[in-house]
């Protein structure tokens, strides 16, 4: 009897720390350590986040209990680089705790118009929101509303601005745009007019990217003057021959950097003008096509955004949030790439 006694006055004096730590009874304590029931999930939470950060020796319960309901909201296109993500994504479910439920909300531009009635109040209670979506109002209003429902909100691929967003998983895309200026500057074959061409300034992304590129040009390349297109790509191979087509009727080019796709529409007017492989050229997202035209000498630089580290930061984030992964991720941006002639694969980056 007397060996038993200290064990259990330690036992009791612990049970009591964690109480006041955690603002609970010692009744509720028990009931949560020893997995009794009959406790809050909000008092179950506290009690063993108590006794994590007192590093009681035993092994704690798990707080959550049912299904964590996560959304994940991406344009609903055929672009090459949201293939990817989309992919990407679908590989990252597969290694998900089965308790986790993500659900793939594809989202027009009609339905990013009525994204507050598209998100609303869904059958399920939703614990997070990862959205890839243009920085507009109605975006904004929608996603703080989301927010004061106590849902957690992660951005993906583009930031938006003016909310209480979690974590913005995509990378730094000022400094991709710095890092296309840096490039051109350095491979450019002559002095001249560097072209900007913008995908979708209604996507802040892009916006990035052209004054990334801008201010590292004006900073450190004073042979070299910046033309960026009034004209935005909106990703068509059309609308990238006609800028280029027309920058070039202007005079000669140094230099193109593009921040969407269309590439086929540029690599079509270098080649009418006879200038295809005479202008560096910049672009974005490891795509089959891209490594033909870096491997034909006609663009110089590919900046890929690594869709499946942007995806695994996303949910790294918000599982943390939710309480389903314990280790706090890195809060950084997602790091891009750079592909040239030297390291392009030769396997497809996109499934036939």
């Amino acid at each position: 009897m007397s060996e038993e006694t200290p064990r259990w006055r330690k036992r009791t004096a612990r049970f009591v720390e964690i109480a006041e730590l955690a603002g609970v009874s010692t009744t509720t304590v028990d009931r949560v350590l020893n997995e009794r029931g009959s406790v809050s999930a909000k008092a179950r939470e506290r009690v063993v986040a108590a006794a994590r950060q007192l590093a009681v020796p035993r092994v704690l319960p798990d707080t959550l209990h049912g299904l964590v309901h996560i959304d994940v909201l991406l344009p609903a296109n055929d672009l090459p680089f949201f293939n990817r993500l989309r992919e990407a994504l679908q590989r990252s479910m597969q290694m998900l705790d089965r308790r986790v439920v993500v659900h793939r909300v594809l989202l027009s531009a009609a339905d990013e118009a009525r994204l507050p009635q598209t998100l609303g109040r869904p059958r399920y209670r939703r614990a997070a929101l990862i959205v890839t979506a243009q920085d507009t109002p109605d975006v904004r209003t929608a996603l703080a509303a989301a927010i004061a429902r106590g849902e957690v909100v992660a951005t993906m691929v583009t930031d938006i601005g003016g909310i209480e967003r979690l974590h913005y998983a995509g990378i730094d895309n000022l400094r991709a745009g710095r890092t296309a200026g840096y490039f051109i500057g350095r491979l450019a074959r002559h002095p001249g007019r560097v072209l900007l061409l913008p995908g979708r300034l209604d996507y802040r992304a892009h916006v990035d990217r052209v004054e990334g590129c801008r201010a590292q040009l004006s900073e450190n390349f004073g042979h070299l003057t910046c033309e960026i297109s009034s004209m935005e790509s909106l990703d068509q191979d059309d609308r990238c021959y006609r800028v280029v087509s027309a920058a070039l009727k202007r005079g000669t080019l140094a230099g193109i950097y593009s921040t969407g796709y269309g590439s086929a529409g540029i690599e079509a007017a270098l080649r009418q003008a006879g200038l295809a492989g005479q202008v560096t050229w910049i672009g974005h997202e490891m795509l089959d096509v891209h490594r033909q035209y870096i491997e034909a000498g006609i663009m110089d630089i590919v900046i890929d955004q690594d869709p499946d580290g942007q995806v695994i930061s996303a949910l790294q984030h918000v599982l943390h949030a939710c309480g389903v992964v314990e280790a706090a991720p890195a809060n950084e941006p997602v790091e891009f790439r750079v592909f040239c002639s030297a390291n392009v694969r030769h396997s497809p980056y996109l499934r036939p």
